[in-house]
């Protein structure tokens, strides 16, 4: 039962990633009311984009399709997405929240039928591959989208394109002139799910990494090799379309490191052992090396570690490489190894730079109190006492079901702050 001082017990959830999906249906089938906001056309974040998760290395539509659905039988959770907090107010038990809906410029009646895309002639980077690919500027963004709906690019926007777009839709769910929208909400208590960004690759300068399309990071090398990725699951060279021989993974690429992220991001080094394993099933006679300074391989992934350091195509080389270049149209990579103290300069068909995490929070914050640490996440509060808790990722590096113990977590505080 909630206190005098209660106003709602309402509880907001911003971030529709996994651990924010965690936390707004754990609190929704408790029995409480839930507004989930999401910034982007759709739920799943980070996780929608995997091509395999640990630990089971199961495709992400597995867990995200279980939550979705989990999402629809509860009835009391309003999922918003293409929306964001502007400002927050007030205290634990009131608090009034500034959101901000940017245009879908497609409403609710959209029945994912595509034809508006069939007749959408421009192309848009598509965001869903990081960039690698392009889309129609009418597009569902991923075929596992949820909500199943449509977006329209903003480019198109006053054009004849889109006019014809508009036309070509048979339910009416085409809104031209729908419009950036801000609006407040009252809520007992906020979880903060905001998750993270990659970190910015272009930053690594001796890395050169936009000065060749055989460099990639970690999450652009999960949508090669995903079967609704731009090579359709094929893990091919970038420049030139052909099969990889001979692939290069760069461990804590701007981690632990000073001068970027002086952190580890938790999930690197296994996820460069998971693109080692995707590199070899596909091709049997490709050669991998994976530069590293040390490998942590947490609890009983141990034994994936151990697997992968048994092939004998896969080669585990001490090192943090000192510069990447490119010659005769491939990149080499240069440094010093630092048990041999060999220095060697090796060309590459394909890099995967290990890029690590970085809260999404860090720049454009809301105008809200919230206590950060050094490097931008939000530390948990006492949500019992002051209503905001933080969790996943935008409170501190973690794996996904790291992210969801910590979600679940969140939602008992959420509930605590709202009826204590």
């Amino acid at each position: 039962m909630a206190t005098q001082g209660v106003q709602s017990q309402t509880i907001l959830v911003v971030g529709g990633g996994i651990a924010g999906i965690t936390a707004a249906v754990e609190t929704a089938e408790a029995g409480y009311d839930v507004i989930l906001l999401e910034k982007s056309p759709t739920l799943g974040g980070r996780v929608a984009a995997l091509n395999r998760y640990f630990p089971k290395l199961c495709h992400p539509t597995c867990g995200l399709e279980i939550n979705y659905q989990r999402i629809k039988r509860a009835g009391n959770i309003k999922v918003r997405t293409m929306s964001e907090v502007a400002a927050v107010t007030g205290e634990r038990g009131n608090f009034a929240v500034t959101v901000t809906r940017h245009p879908r410029y497609v409403t609710d009646d959209c029945t994912a039928c595509g034809s508006c895309g069939e007749v959408a002639e421009s192309a848009v980077p598509k965001p869903f591959n990081y960039g690698l690919d392009t889309t129609k500027a009418a597009y569902l963004p991923h075929e596992m989208a949820f909500p199943a709906r449509y977006v329209i690019d903003p480019s198109v926007i006053g054009t004849p394109e889109a006019e014809a777009i508009k036309a070509a839709c048979k339910y009416g769910a085409v809104d031209l002139n729908d419009a950036e929208e801000t609006y407040q909400i009252n809520v007992g208590a906020i979880i903060w799910a905001t998750g993270w960004r990659p970190y910015d690759a272009t930053r690594l300068t001796s890395y050169h990494y936009p000065d060749s399309p055989d460099i990639v990071t970690n999450v652009e090398m999960e949508r090669l090799a995903a079967h609704d990725g731009p090579t359709r699951g094929s893990i091919l060279r970038p420049s030139t379309g052909q099969p990889v021989e001979k692939v290069a993974l760069i461990q804590c690429a701007g981690s632990r490191d000073h001068n970027h992220l002086p952190y580890c991001s938790r999930i690197c080094c296994l996820a460069s052992l998971k693109h080692a394993a995707y590199v070899r099933e596909q091709h049997p006679e490709a050669e991998v090396d994976i530069y590293y300074i040390d490998i942590r391989a947490h609890d009983k992934l141990e034994a994936f570690y151990r697997r992968v350091a048994n092939d004998p195509q896969v080669r585990f080389l001490k090192s943090k490489p000192a510069a990447i270049e490119v010659a005769d149209g491939a990149p080499v990579v240069m440094g010093e190894d630092t048990v041999t103290r060999e220095i060697y300069a090796r060309p590459y068909d394909l890099v995967v730079l290990a890029t690590g995490m970085e809260p999404s929070i860090v720049d454009g914050r809301p105008d809200v109190t919230l206590t950060q640490d050094d490097y931008g996440f939000v530390v948990p509060l006492d949500g019992a006492a002051d209503g905001q808790i933080s969790c996943g990722v935008a409170a501190g590096p973690l794996d996904v079901s790291m992210s969801a113990q910590s979600a679940t977590a969140a939602a008992l505080r959420a509930i605590q702050a709202v009826t204590q």
